[in-house]
């Protein structure tokens, strides 16, 4: 029976975690509904939701796979057999205290988000967000100004798009995810600017916890951050490291372990918890004001729109140029020279032989008329 267009359709977390139940790849999910892989990675995520016949048959899919479990887990079961067995960590990642550190996610403040003007959202949601948003990213890159810069062009572009980050449906997860990749960008070693390392932390505890840290591979650095540090769960990690959850849990084990053997008594995820939210808040990082990164985003995008104006007109009289400028007829070009047979070659004047100059001196010598003979005489 086909199903109506308003059939329920189980919450982001609950989609991904049906779909690997059964071992399916986002791809195989995509072949069977008919849409692209990056489609269902949005439904995952909730950055979008299925209608119409997708809809249907995405519903049809999960309802399947609902229905082959002998009951419904709780998610901390489902995240719990995700990590391996005998990984020998001191503690299950899921198996963590909630304490409210700096690096803790909490919930947005509730607000009348309709009342709001963008620009008042916008700076609501920086306030919120941008402190915390900077010790991450230092605690990623090992960099202060790399830092505040990340967090700074996250925001600039996050307000280039605040029609769409508005609405979605976790901003301050959007916002970190580009603070993140930013700080994360290999090219950063090839500006000057960035060069030279940065003095390290006062602190001989806080100075060696970041050169583990940043001795991690880029993703391990940044799910153990994600996982120990913000506190989010492993199903979210592994969405916005865009990796599967038994992946997501490897890698989180294996920088436990790197960071364990380098300083054991971060063993427990716990104390870790705190040691890395201690490091990042013993740093004076500061962010810039609202209005300063929304003036920045306006500016860096007039500036773009006037380059591309430019180079449009730049491009558009080249071409009337060269149009105006081009010949409107074929012209052969000149065939190069040849020897003709019988005619000898030109030339070039050189010294003057004896004989040659004796006739000269001669010639010189006479009179203009000539020799007397040839002057006429009157009688």
């Amino acid at each position: 029976m086909t199903q109506s267009p308003a059939s329920p359709l189980p919450p982001p977390k609950e989609r991904r975690r049906l779909r690997e139940a059964r071992s399916l790849t986002q791809a195989q999910v995509a072949a069977r509904v008919g849409v692209t892989r990056e489609t269902v990675r949005a439904w995952e995520t909730g950055r979008t939701t299925p209608r119409g016949r997708k809809r249907e048959a995405y519903v049809r899919l999960l309802g399947e796979t609902a229905a082959q479990e002998p009951s419904a887990r709780p998610e901390v079961e489902a995240e719990r057999e995700a990590l391996p067995a005998g990984s020998g960590a001191s503690a299950s990642p899921v198996e963590r205290p909630h304490q409210p550190e700096a690096l803790d996610r909490k919930p947005l403040p509730a607000s009348t988000a309709a009342t709001l003007t963008p620009a008042q959202a916008f700076d609501a949601l920086y306030a919120f967000c941008a402190p915390s948003l900077v010790r991450q990213a230092y605690l990623l890159s090992g960099r202060r100004e790399l830092a505040r810069e990340s967090v700074e062009r996250a925001f600039q572009l996050a307000w280039q798009r605040w029609p769409e980050v508005a609405v979605d449906p976790d901003p301050a997860g959007w916002v970190r995810a580009t603070a993140y990749e930013y700080a994360l960008s290999p090219w950063h070693r090839f500006r000057p600017r960035y060069r030279h390392p940065e003095p390290p932390p006062a602190n001989a505890s806080d100075r060696a916890l970041l050169e583990v840290l940043l001795t991690l591979p880029p993703p391990y650095r940044r799910t153990l951050l994600l996982y120990d540090g913000v506190g989010l769960d492993l199903p979210d990690t592994a969405a916005e490291t865009e990796a599967s959850t038994p992946a997501a849990a490897n890698r989180l084990l294996h920088a436990r372990e790197a960071v364990a053997e380098r300083l054991p008594e971060l063993a427990d995820p716990a104390v870790l918890h705190r040691r890395l939210a201690e490091t990042a808040s013993a740093e004076r990082l500061r962010a810039a004001k609202p209005p300063t990164v929304r003036t920045g985003s306006e500016r860096r995008a007039t500036f773009w729109t006037r380059a591309a104006i430019a180079f449009t007109v730049a491009l558009i009289g080249t071409t009337a140029l060269s149009l105006r400028t081009a010949p409107t007829r074929y012209e052969p070009p000149v065939a190069p020279g040849a020897t003709v047979q019988g005619v000898p070659p030109n030339v070039a004047p050189g010294p003057l032989s004896e004989k040659e100059q004796e006739l000269r001196k001669k010639l010189r010598e006479e009179t203009v008329s000539g020799p007397d003979r040839l002057v006429p005489q009157l009688r």
